[in-house]
């Protein structure tokens, strides 16, 4: 996959920004930002799996690319629905043996190809710009896979935690839809990605998602948070990003 990754992301940004290549899913910088600090000095493939499951996706003659995005889309769908129903049981255990998250499948959820280039100098002057701003994943579980370079941080009580990379270790970060449905046991992480000054890195994230249609209840009552669907959630953060520049997500829903 890093092979793969490597090879789209030298195509021309021409090519990588054409509407046809991986569905149209080329994301670079933040378009949305409203300052400085908020930028992110990264390009990425945000992939719909269900756009590339179809003959009319384009893979901009990267002939491999196909079938080696469908393996690790595949292995990472596997070891996501598999955490799920752990963690899911563990809290309700009448979800044994039950379908978790109902509405997630191959057709749901993401896969998302990052590359970060080399940095030097950070938007305000400082020594330490975003390669990916603070925030939290808006799906039940991300699973991720960075490779030697490092640059990931997570919010642990009131500090910023390196994490560092192990070779043939995946990340799982719980998010924000299993906190909602957890009610509030299981914390979406906040995280983030620091640059390096002279090295690029590569990671590949898989996101847990059900379709947009798919109420997001709870283990148990009462709840926090009121029921939404994943669409609703999707689009309020959205419009959030758009009007402030970030996220607010949960505290959106709350009763």
């Amino acid at each position: 996959m890093r092979r793969e990754q490597a090879r789209l992301f030298r195509l021309p940004f021409e090519a990588k920004a054409s509407p046809g290549l991986l569905g149209g899913s080329y994301r670079w910088g933040t378009p949305t930002a409203t300052s400085p600090r908020q930028l992110s000095w990264s390009e990425a493939f945000h992939v719909p799996l269900a756009a590339v499951s179809g003959d009319a996706c384009d893979f901009g003659g990267l002939t491999t690319l196909r079938d080696v995005t469908w393996e690790v889309a595949g292995a990472m769908s596997k070891l996501a629905g598999t955490l799920a129903r752990v963690l899911a049981e563990a809290l309700r255990p009448a979800t044994a043996g039950e379908s978790f998250p109902e509405g997630c499948d191959e057709t749901t959820c993401f896969l998302l190809l990052n590359r970060y280039p080399p940095c030097p100098v950070s938007p305000d002057g400082g020594s330490a710009a975003f390669d990916l701003v603070p925030h939290t994943d808006s799906d039940f579980l991300t699973v991720l896979c960075q490779d030697h370079v490092g640059g990931l941080q997570l919010m642990k009580g009131a500090g910023w935690v390196a994490v560092k990379p192990i070779p043939g270790a995946l990340i799982v970060n719980v998010g924000d839809l299993f906190q909602a449905w957890s009610n509030n046991r299981y914390k979406s992480v906040e995280h983030k990605v620091m640059t390096n000054a002279t090295t690029e890195r590569y990671s590949v994230a898989y996101f847990l998602c059900p379709s947009y249609d798919s109420p997001i209840g709870a283990c148990e009552e009462p709840s926090p948070y009121r029921t939404f669907t994943f669409g609703e959630y999707r689009r309020r953060v959205q419009e959030d990003v758009k009007r402030t520049g970030k996220k607010i997500g949960l505290p959106n829903f709350l009763v």
